[in-house]
């Protein structure tokens, strides 16, 4: 196969409430943390339930205002599907002196799958409700009173 492949597709719920932030040149960023779980066994065999932590950054895109969206609608608890590619980033700290790194999914859609607390209808970022397969009970598993921050 000639070529690569960069596709994350997550379906988890937020650690904590997305932060907005602007570029100097005004353009707005999202930062959102997100928890998936997965199963597996532990060296003795027995059934474990394992949590998967993601650093997610959103832009917006053009005349789609999807920061601005997420920072507006999303909370902590709140479970959502996110679709877009790994990015590493490299810096050296000031202070260490050292190189450091962060890997983070930069998202180009993001569409939230749950209800509002107050019972409102589903908000959406897109036009579709969720992607094809995708279950919110399949993928509900984290309690948002279970998230440590």
């Amino acid at each position: 196969m000639a070529g690569s492949l960069n596709r994350v597709m997550l379906i988890g719920r937020l650690t904590r409430d997305p932060e907005l932030r602007y570029t100097p040149s005004g353009t707005a960023v999202c930062n959102l943390a997100l928890a998936t779980n997965r199963y597996g066994t532990d060296p003795s065999g027995e059934r474990k339930e394992y949590t998967d932590y993601h650093d997610v950054v959103v832009w917006n895109q053009g005349n789609r205002k999807l920061a601005e969206l997420c920072s507006q609608y999303l909370q902590k608890g709140r479970l959502v599907y996110v679709e877009g590619r790994m990015q590493t980033r490299s810096w050296d700290d000031a202070q260490s002196g050292q190189k450091r790194y962060k890997t983070e999914v930069n998202a180009n859609d993001v569409q939230f799958l749950d209800s509002r607390q107050d019972g409102g209808a589903p908000a959406e970022s897109s036009p579709n409700a969720a992607p094809a397969g995708a279950s919110p009970e399949v993928a509900g598993d984290i309690d948002p009173d279970d998230i440590p921050f």
